[in-house]
Parts: structure tokens; C-alpha cells; sequence
């Protein structure tokens, strides 16, 4: 099954679409318990039968392999390893290709079922029960749970070229004084703990204060808090935020909608916003840019990010 290549994020309708499928396991007594899972059809290039497929020596647990897709040799992710399933005697014979940092990768999974269009706010964070470092989002349907999964960090950890690496001082730009970084703050929202913990880290080596949501709703919060400090006691909101940068996907508001609630306030207007994402295609560049985006980073800018900080932020 081929994906549509012109399904595209569209801007400001907080929405997306997942890919449903399942990777199930069995319990004590034998029986199949089914598991239910998402993924961003934004990344799925396609979905395939398992074809014939290579093994590699000395690979890292959760790597099955490589296939040939026409033209190219992409890595298999087993994901019932990757996430710890004991699944007996069920065999994952299907394939979702996934496209994303400008990496392709396939992951084995034992069905697919259909694709969903849903409200980023019926996208609700891990809760406690469900807490996992691969999960960065539950959907509740009205008989399951899909869980939506971190594949930016699944694929990072297995596959070193996609791995997010720390800067260094060249990187870092060191010729700008620490402590004229120190009196900025940058506000950084992202769902994955992974990329949000990457961002911040090199953002605050760097020099810069740094606050942190787990989503735009809680970004959003925050910016209200800071407008509301600003009416009351006076000053510039540059004085306490003089930044953000966002991921796309996250639970209860995008990074999209953000950037338009963002773009609506009059007092915010010239505020810098980066856009942080996986899913930035030329198209969508276009996009997020004509939202009201200032600029767009994908992981292959991560070493310019403190440079690009200190421009949008002089």
C-alpha cells in the first residue's frame, strides 16, 4: 500500500492523521493480547509485505536487517524488540516505511489497520500507566488506546548517522560573550524528552536561560502568564522570552497552531519563532514560513542552532 506523497501537514487546523497499526503479544497462558499503535502519516512513505531480507553482523538489538526497496537499501527495526514484547510464535511480515531527517527506514510491525483524522487535543500525554521513552502520546478510540510513538529517538538510538550529536565550541559560537546569552531566555517545546533535552542542553552550554513545555498547550500557558506579568508590571516580553522554538507534532496543540496564536498576538509580533521538525519538506518550509515562522531547522541544522539563536535573538 503506497502512501500519498501529496498528503501534507496543513497549517493552523491543530490536526493530524496517524497510521494505525498493531504489535502484539502473548501472554502467560498463550493468548494474543493486542497492542495498538500510531505514527504521523507525514512519515509513512509506504507500506509493504516483508520482501526478502539481509542480515547484518553485529547489528544492534532491534535491527532485523536491510531490504532493497527499488532504488535503495534501508534499514528494518523490529519494533516488538525496540519495545520489549514477548510475541511467541507471531510473525511481523509487514513493513512501514518511514521518511523522516532525510532517512529512510523500515519497521516490522503485524498489521495495519487503517488511517485516522484526528484533533491534536484528543492526543493526550503518556500518563503515568504508560510512561515509556518511546511513547510520546495516547489516543484514546472508543474501544483502545493507540499509543503514538517517538520513532526520533527509536531510529537515533539504533542507526548512529541519524544520531543527534552534542556541538561543540566552534558550534557553539564562542565568540559571542556567555553572559550576554545569560540574560536571554529561549523557550523550547517539544513532546520527546529526547530532542527537548538535546535542544536545551546545547542551548544552555551555549550560555542561554532556557524554559521547557511538553507541548504547545503548555508553551501557549506560559506565554499567557508572561503577557499577563507584562500588562501588570510593565517592561518588555523580549525581557523575559525573547525566543521560541517548537516542534510540530505534540499532544493537545501543535507547534502550527501555536505559531498562529503566537502570530495573532499584537504584542508578539516581531517575537522570534524557529520551527524544529522532522516533517520539514520544501513544501512544508513554505508553509511554516507563510504561518508567521521566522525559521525552519530540521537535525541536519542542529550545529548552526546556537548561531541561529544568536541572530534571531540580536
Amino acid at each position: 500500500m503506497a502512501m500519498e506523497q501529496k498528503i501534507l501537514l496543513e497549517s493552523d487546523t491543530n490536526e493530524l492523521e496517524i497510521v494505525e497499526f498493531r504489535i502484539d503479544e502473548v501472554d502467560w497462558n498463550g493468548n494474543v493480547v493486542p497492542c495498538y499503535y500510531g505514527v504521523n502519516v507525514a512519515k509513512v512513505r509506504e507500506i509493504i509485505r516483508l520482501p526478502q531480507m539481509s542480515r547484518i553482523v553485529n547489528a544492534k538489538a532491534g535491527v532485523e536487517g536491510m531490504i532493497r526497496l527499488r532504488d535503495k537499501v534501508i534499514t528494518i527495526i523490529n519494533l516488538a524488540t525496540v519495545l520489549n514484547k514477548s510475541t511467541g510464535d507471531l510473525v511481523a511480515d509487514r513493513v512501514v516505511v518511514l521518511e523522516f531527517n532525510n532517512l529512510m527506514v523500515g519497521v516490522l510491525v503485524h498489521s495495519v489497520s487503517r488511517i485516522y483524522r484526528i484533533s491534536w487535543k484528543n492526543v493526550e500525554p503518556p500518563s503515568a500507566a504508560v510512561h515509556s521513552d518511546e511513547v510520546t502520546g495516547l489516543v484514546k478510540m472508543e474501544d483502545r488506546i493507540i499509543l503514538v510513538l517517538d520513532f526520533e529517538k527509536i531510529v537515533a538510538e539504533l542507526c548512529s548517522e541519524s544520531a543527534l550529536k552534542p556541538l561543540d565550541d566552534v558550534t557553539m559560537g564562542r565568540s559571542l560573550i556567555s553572559s550576554e546569552r545569560a540574560q536571554k531566555t529561549i523557550l523550547v517545546a517539544d513532546d520527546s524528552l529526547f530532542i527537548r533535552k538535546t535542544l536545551c542542553s546545547s542551548l544552555r552550554s551555549a550560555g542561554y536561560s532556557v524554559v521547557e513545555a511538553e507541548n504547545g498547550a503548555e508553551a501557549w500557558k506560559m506565554i499567557q502568564q508572561v503577557l499577563q506579568q507584562v500588562a501588570q508590571e510593565g517592561g518588555a516580553f523580549s525581557d523575559r522570552i525573547c525566543m521560541m522554538i517548537t516542534d510540530v507534532e505534540m499532544p493537545q496543540m501543535d507547534g502550527l497552531h501555536l505559531t498562529s496564536l503566537v502570530r495573532k498576538e499584537e504584542t508578539l509580533k516581531d517575537f522570534p519563532v524557529a520551527i524544529f521538525s522532522s516533517l520539514a519538506s520544501e513544501d512544508n518550509k513554505r508553509k511554516w514560513i507563510g504561518l508567521g515562522a521566522n525559521c525552519i531547522l530540521t537535525k541536519p541544522d542542529l550545529p548552526k542552532l546556537v548561531v541561529v539563536v544568536d541572530e534571531l535573538t540580536a
